[in-house]
């Protein structure tokens, strides 16, 4: 099993790539199964994710070919209708096979899924999409067994509360379904609108995404398109807040300002200097110390969950004192534990982390508990005295592509240890 050692205490100088977004990518892998033209993916990463969901669909009949960030799929026929459990259980998007199968093919049955650790992440709202469109569901066995005799047809879906996955899985299926859907209380993530674009130039009708109010007409037929996937915000996040915290000027190329607005602006109120390019954005941070700033997660445009933990990272040395509250997963405050093995001081309160910031963090061996929290200790190893070991890095390995590469073209003392 391989770890990620980080020597601290260097600036990072330099421009990083930003990679295409894993959240995004993997919705579009799945829109193969709608169409048996050729589907070409430009700007895609090479993650641990990615592999999984090329095998997954290769499994149901997809060709897929790849020259460097350039992917192709077409599946021109269906092998099966089985997304089985071995091929699920690593990724949750997996499941997102389910309404394009259904849409192809009137019946599926596919495994519930798996994926990270962070609290009960349920897929009831995916099902009560698909059975607003006409699904008759059953779950038996740990695999949901669906069927669309007559196809699925238009129906209004109001979600709850708001859901990338099920709004996105609704999107999927309803682009052939007969008549029109109507997605109320809909998602807003730039990844919801890469998808929408990338269908829309398939032949689907859809308007509004990127609103809370989505209008799909159902299509017969979609055909192949060619597509660049949207650049990674999370990625940008990331690789911002490791600058500001270990100081340094980075250019991140291709990064899109709109998509971060809400981390922008607690970084400026941090002290960080943030620039939009036209090459991309510039963070500069070369005035010591941050200052300790508050943060709430919220659904898009809100501050993103899965930059929480990078934040706390950040907080972890800023000046002052912090209080971080996550609304979105009850239980992803797990990489806190470990960071306090580096010396921070972190007061967990329900969903409330007090952070006080201390003046420098010791290098420790540290476990990676998920996707984001791994790359949190890769932000706080960047900034701690000595020698940070990073364990279970193939957490990471499924969001983010070549990190240690980047980290070390910008001057990080970076390494990865195969074991």
């Amino acid at each position: 099993m391989d770890s990620i050692k980080i020597r601290g205490g260097r600036q990072l100088n330099g421009e990083v790539d930003i990679s295409g977004a894993k959240n995004s990518a993997l919705k579009l892998m799945v829109a193969t199964i709608l169409t048996d033209q050729p589907l070409i993916l430009t700007r895609m990463p090479d993650l641990a994710d990615t592999r999984f969901l090329t095998t997954l669909l290769e499994h149901l009949g997809a060709g897929i070919s790849r020259t460097g960030d350039r992917m192709q799929l077409q599946t021109a026929r269906l092998n099966s209708a089985e997304a089985p459990y071995d091929l699920v259980r690593k990724m949750r998007a997996s499941f997102n096979v389910l309404g394009p199968l259904l849409a192809r093919n009137g019946e599926a049955r596919v495994s519930l899924p798996g994926g990270c650790a962070i609290g009960a992440r349920p897929v009831d709202l995916h099902l009560k999409a698909l059975e607003a469109l006409g699904a008759e569901i059953e779950l038996s066995e740990g695999y949901v067994e669906a069927r669309a005799p007559k196809g699925l047809h238009g129906g209004e879906v109001i979600f709850p509360f708001v859901s990338v996955g099920a709004t996105e899985h609704a999107m999927l299926a309803a682009v052939m379904a007969k008549g029109d859907t109507l997605l109320e209380n809909a998602a807003r993530e730039p990844e919801i609108v890469d998808l929408a674009d990338c269908l829309i130039a398939m032949g689907a009708k859809i308007e509004g995404a990127g609103s809370a109010t989505i209008r799909i007409t159902g299509v017969d037929r979609l055909g192949g398109t060619e597509h660049a996937v949207v650049p990674d915000r999370i990625e940008t996040g990331t690789y911002a807040l490791a600058v500001a915290t270990a100081g340094g000027d980075v250019l991140l190329k291709d990064a899109v300002w709109k998509h971060n607005e809400a981390l922008w602006d607690r970084l400026s109120k941090a002290g960080a200097d943030l620039s939009n390019e036209d090459g991309g954005i510039r963070v500069r941070s070369m005035n010591g110390r941050l200052k300790a700033t508050d943060i709430e997660t919220r659904p898009y445009p809100g501050f993103p969950t899965d930059e929480q933990a990078q934040f706390m990272a950040a907080m972890c040395v800023a000046d002052g004192r912090s209080v971080i509250r996550e609304t979105i997963f009850e239980n992803r405050f797990m990489h806190a534990p470990e960071l306090m093995r580096m010396g921070a001081k972190i007061d967990l309160r329900g969903n409330e982390a007090i952070v006080t910031g201390v003046e420098k963090l010791r290098g420790a061996p540290v476990m990676a508990t998920d996707l984001r929290a791994s790359v949190s200790l890769v932000i706080a190893g960047l900034v701690a005295a000595g020698e940070t070991m990073i364990g279970r890095v193939y957490h990471l390995d499924r969001g983010f592509e070549r990190l240690e590469e980047k980290l070390a073209n910008c001057g990080a003392d970076i390494e990865r240890v195969k074991e």
